[in-house]
């Protein structure tokens, strides 16, 4: 996808590929989880999605904002600078994740504040505030509708799986970022309750200027909370742009095929069996070749589908990957 201006931007990713290699040593096979992605994050607050399906890149391509692993190929600018030049204590100051299992985030025999003890006091947080370990726990407690009294003192176990939530965002607010990376934070939360956080995620947005990168399969999440919206397939980004623009009027086929595939309640349609179609496909791509990795199943697929890798086009405010609109 088209990259603008890098100075004015938040986030640039050029090129950006990361290839695993599986197999035996006589025999190892490449694996692109990411391939040639080039984005541009705007200086300017906001909800960005990656929506895919499992195995399209978007949680690889998470990890390599978060620098948990390195892109093979390409580059990451962050407010200008590579990821990678950051020290790791200046780094996670200003970027924060958010992970899909909140039971994950906290040591169950462990009290929960011992984790903002320890955040706090590693990066000397209170000190460089001056104020009281209480008061900044409680300030991004608050945050997020919960106060020190109702956590100091207890254990995983006394809490929801909302509470744990949002436990982890008031973990990752004390730092104050400047970015949090959120991969399928509401996944395993019950329908009031994802509500409840992603609506969370945009006051952050709105009272904190915070930027959330907002990772999920969800289409009906994504369209309730997001400002703008990558689609990745197989590894590449197909189309993005305003949220609302990509899911209601998508111009990439594939990106109409998700859409359709979301059940509507007030319209009687037959089961869609998508997660099936994807496995089946999966195991034939291999011989795709160069071209588009949705050939094989586009109703508008051309001879130079099949053969060359679709260019980026501009319509309307959305970039779209696909020979549909050269």
């Amino acid at each position: 996808m088209k990259i603008v201006d890098n100075s004015s931007s938040l986030l640039a990713l050029h090129k950006v590929t990361k290839v695993f290699q599986v197999g035996t040593f006589l025999s190892k096979v490449k694996i692109y989880a990411v391939r040639d992605v080039t984005l541009t994050i705007e200086e300017k607050p906001m909800v960005f999605t990656l929506v895919g399906e499992s195995g399209s890149g978007k949680t690889t391509l998470a990890n390599a904002l978060l620098r948990v692993i390195a892109p093979t190929e390409g580059s990451i600018l962050f407010l200008g600078r590579n990821i990678q030049e950051y020290k790791q204590s200046e780094f996670i100051r200003l970027v924060q994740p958010i992970f899909q299992n909140p039971y994950e985030t906290f040591n169950p025999l462990k009290k929960v504040e011992v984790y903002f003890r320890s955040v706090i006091n590693r990066l000397r947080i209170a000190d460089h505030r001056g104020c009281a370990f209480e008061k900044v726990v409680d300030q991004a407690l608050n945050s997020v509708a919960l106060t020190w009294e109702e956590v100091r003192g207890k254990y995983l176990h006394e809490f929801s799986g909302g509470q744990l939530q949002r436990l982890s965002i008031a973990r990752a607010l004390m730092v104050n970022p400047k970015l949090l990376v959120a991969d399928e934070p509401v996944s395993m939360l019950d329908a009031s309750l994802r509500v409840f956080v992603l609506n969370l995620f945009r006051k952050l947005k709105e009272e904190k200027q915070l930027y959330v990168i907002y990772i999920t399969h969800d289409l009906a999440t994504a369209y309730y909370i997001s400002d703008r919206i990558a689609v990745m397939l197989r590894g590449s980004v197909v189309e993005v742009g305003p949220a609302e623009k990509v899911l209601l009027t998508p111009l990439h086929p594939y990106t109409a095929l998700l859409k359709e595939s979301v059940p509507n309640p007030y319209k009687k349609q037959e089961k869609v069996e998508f997660q099936e179609q994807e496995e089946h496909v999966l195991e034939i791509e291999e011989y795709v070749g160069e071209g588009c990795k949705f050939v094989l199943r586009c109703p508008h697929a051309k001879d130079i589908c099949k053969k060359e890798v679709p260019p980026d086009v501009s319509v309307d405010g959305a970039v779209v990957k696909c020979w549909l609109y050269k």
